[in-house]
């Protein structure tokens, strides 16, 4: 199966990108109740995805106990802890399902490593579902 079927494309995806500050996009992620969110740099290159406790370890090593410190400090300053890997448009399900074990979402990405959309664990839980049953159905 093209992976393209499960895709949230871009357009209806939030993100940010690399140059905005550190408080905008904790905001953002408050905002709609996001645990990490994909970062783009101006070019729209797949950067990376930062979750919940790469900003909290941020906070710490740096002491910053105020989000408007976080205004003098740029996403791209951020060390990521955790790995979050992205996937060709290419990818199999498969190659997603062995992501998604570990990631909310898999961020996907186009031959010129450019981001068009993130696949969520919760589609693909779905597709798989419905493949199970659809081999139940056709064995019954």
């Amino acid at each position: 199966m093209n992976i393209l079927k499960l895709l949230k494309p871009k357009a209806v995806t939030d993100y940010v990108y690399d140059d905005q500050t550190v408080r905008q996009a904790i905001e953002k992620m408050r905002h709609h109740g996001f645990t990490a969110i994909p970062v783009i740099n101006k070019d729209g290159a797949y950067v990376k995805t930062l979750a919940e406790g790469d900003f909290l370890y941020f906070m710490l090593d740096n002491n910053i106990f105020d989000i408007r410190d976080l205004e003098h400090y740029r996403i791209a300053d951020l060390p990521r802890r955790v790995r979050s890997e992205a996937v060709s448009v290419t990818a199999t399900v498969e190659e997603l399902v062995l992501l998604a074990m570990n990631q909310n979402f898999v961020p996907v990405i186009d031959d010129r490593k450019v981001f068009i959309g993130i696949v969520t664990r919760h589609d693909i839980l779905e597709y798989c579902d419905s493949a199970i049953k659809g081999l139940r159905s056709g064995k019954e």
